[in-house]
């Protein structure tokens, strides 16, 4: 662990808080709901002054609004807020701009100079060349005609057709459009589209943003990523493609590489871009290897081939010569560095935080970074390179958290079936009482190959649930990343298997703590935590009062004919469940459908009907094979929701649904 005077002081201040505790009040689902959202970092080039976005929701209006705030980087400098804006960049050392009202507006830090450049609806991803003579976007480009354009004479008629199977993507249909790159110059000529005509996105949807594309130092050429193969629902070939400013043929820098190659990042002087590679085809979680194309030599060669992480957030020095980046790390997001002569991965800091959002000052000494926990929210802090000692900038949400009582939250190990031992994170109400006895959670993390970090959620927060009065385990159990590839990969083809045990294995220890109250215990989760719970509806005995399942996989031969990302199924479980007796073997032993004459326990199914990730029929068949054998449940849909819950009173009402559900058969008072 790194020292300093910083954790000290941090001592001191929780120290106070805990003098105070009986004073002040607990986190509510209303109070979480209207918390600051700060993000969006961008260093200045000179490292002098840093930019970034407080999004502040407004529950009454069910919307949200941005801000744009700077902070000079020198000591004790405060932060200033610029305004309602969004996107936040920098032309220059001494030029910053901001999206406002449909325009990239550029203001000077030194004079009273300003330029506005009007933007097309929809552009996003924008980034200004080196040297400010041009500036990058994205925008969505209409190409392929609706089928109700070969029939003018029925005006009225409302209908989508499609020759292949990408026919929707997560919470939308595809209708023709795609995600182009363009280039426009800074005097206001017209902007390029520089994949012109082309059915291919950049960046990948639906996650990929500004990462997947880059300016090369001079200003002369961009880089960005791309799937350019015949069947994007079934493969995971996305590749690196450099294109000249002024537009013509793209050229593939990673042939033959059958993974997600994305994020590329070039070095200073231009020699080299640094991106992440993932080697196996079709696997959407396999390691992202720190991989370097040699720009000379067209040459592509993996960094640091030793290291058991993935590594993202790739940043170089001002002098080409060093390389920071973030990785996932037992339950933590900390920041690494390589030297490019000499490569090691080298940790730079320490602790129960996630580190994001990283960005490098010019001489490599400091870095600025987002910082969360599983109890606090974003805020920025700065880092430096050589101790990883971290000192907080920014506190937008302090007058809440200094009024809130807060719960704990500690790492603990626990021993598996097969001898191996499964981290998690306990957190414990606010006042804990260990001769108390306390309502349990056992928090089932989707994925299913996503850690189980020290990051703010504001759906599934475990803030709020230990608020409530709950005692939660978050377990990092097999198949998540963090904890080597090898256990990442183990959940693979054995979805109830393995890694079900690690939970029953951390949900036994629990319950038998004597401040846990076992007559009162529940599983939650999402995506595939609630697969998981609908699994241990059907394989856990008797362990549970209460579940709920939020867009669970349910049923996974019906799963596999309505999701879209067919090289996700096709991985996990193996293919399609026609393909051998073996596929067909795993689909019956793990799909929770198989098991539902064991169902007892209350349930409440949650899910978005725009969800076409996990189809929202998986939680109509979960209701109807609860409701059907007279199994307390209940199913609460969104209308217009995906995969996630993001409108703001939606949010609230999902916490008001939730909780109601936990505190009906596990609150106070309440026996099995």
């Amino acid at each position: 662990m790194h020292t300093g005077s910083r954790p000290v002081l941090v001592a001191v201040v929780f120290a106070g808080l805990a003098a105070t505790a009986l004073a002040q009040s607990r986190l509510t689902a209303e109070t979480l709901a209207q918390l600051h959202r700060v993000g969006e970092l961008a260093l200045s080039p000179d490292g002098q002054h840093l930019l970034y976005t407080v999004r502040t929701p407004d529950l009454a209006q069910n919307r949200s609004a941005a801000a744009v705030w700077v902070l000079p980087t020198a000591p004790g400098a405060s932060a200033t807020e610029l305004g309602a804006a969004s996107s936040p960049g920098w032309r220059s050392a001494s030029s910053y701009s901001v999206v406002q009202g449909g325009k990239l507006v550029t203001r000077s830090l030194t004079t009273d100079e300003v330029l506005e450049l009007p933007l097309p609806a929809g552009a996003g991803n924008l980034a200004w060349a080196p040297g400010g003579a041009h500036v990058s976007f994205t925008q969505s480009v209409a190409i392929d005609p609706p089928v109700t354009a070969a029939h003018p004479d029925l005006p009225k008629a409302n209908a989508r057709a499609y020759d292949d199977l990408m026919v929707r993507h997560w919470d939308s249909w595809r209708d023709g459009s795609y995600s182009h790159l363009f280039v426009q110059p800074a005097d206001g000529g017209a902007p390029r589209d520089l994949l012109p005509g082309e059915r291919v996105h950049t960046p990948l949807p639906p996650f990929g943003g500004g990462e997947q594309i880059a300016w090369s130092p001079d200003g002369k050429e961009l880089c960005y990523t791309a799937r350019r193969v015949p069947n994007p629902e079934a493969s995971t070939d996305s590749s690196l493609w450099a294109v000249p400013v002024g537009g013509g043929p793209a050229r593939n820098l990673t042939p033959g590489m059958p993974g997600y190659d994305q994020d590329p990042s070039y070095s200073p002087d231009g020699r080299w871009i640094a991106f992440a590679s993932m080697a196996r085809p079709g696997f959407e979680a396999d390691k992202l290897r720190l991989m370097l194309h040699e720009r000379a030599t067209g040459k592509n060669v993996e960094l640091l081939p030793d290291f058991d992480a993935s590594a993202h957030e790739l940043r170089w020095t001002a002098d080409g010569a060093r390389l920071f980046f973030t990785v996932e790390t037992e339950g933590t997001t900390q920041v690494y560095t390589t030297t490019v002569a000499a490569p090691k991965a080298v940790p730079v800091t320490n602790g129960q935080h996630a580190l994001s959002g990283l960005q490098v000052a010019p001489d490599g000494a400091t870095l600025y970074a987002l910082r969360a926990t599983m109890l606090r929210p974003n805020e920025v802090v700065r880092i430096d390179a050589a101790t990883g000692a971290i000192t907080p900038l920014s506190d937008h949400n302090g007058a809440v958290f200094a009024g809130l009582q807060l719960p704990t939250c500690e790492p603990e190990w626990f021993p598996a079936t097969d001898g191996k031992q499964v981290h998690s994170w306990i957190l414990k109400p606010p006042g804990f009482d260990p001769r108390k006895r306390y309502p349990f959670v056992l928090f089932c993390q989707g994925g299913p190959q996503s850690m189980v970090g020290q990051s703010f959620s504001f759906r599934w927060s475990f803030h709020l649930m230990a608020a409530k009065g709950y005692v939660v385990a978050g377990v990092n159990r097999r198949g998540l990343p963090g904890f080597g590839q090898a256990w990442n990969d183990q959940i693979s083809r054995d979805w109830g298997g393995q890694a079900m045990r690690d939970l029953l294995s951390v949900t036994d220890a629990m319950q038998a703590r004597p401040y846990v109250d076992t007559a009162r215990s529940a599983a939650v989760g999402a995506s595939f935590g609630g697969f998981t719970v609908y699994w241990l509806m059907g394989n856990a005995g008797d362990r549970f009062a209460a579940m709920i399942s939020h867009c669970g996989v349910f049923n996974l031969e019906s799963m596999y004919l309505a999701t879209e990302e067919l090289f996700f199924v096709d991985w996990d479980l193996g293919g399609p469940y026609w393909q051998s007796p073996e596929v067909a073997a795993g689909y019956q032993k793990h799909s929770p459908h198989r098991y539902v004459q064991n169902w007892k326990t209350p349930l409440l199914v949650i899910h978005g009907e725009k969800d076409y990730r996990v189809p929202y029929d998986q939680g109509l068949q979960a209701f109807t094979a609860a409701q059907s054998q007279g199994v307390p449940s209940r199913l609460l849909t969104f209308p217009h929701e995906g995969h996630w819950i993001l409108q703001a009173q939606n949010g609230v009402l999902w916490q008001r649904e939730f909780f109601a559900w936990l505190d009906r058969w596990c609150g106070e008072g309440k026996v099995k």
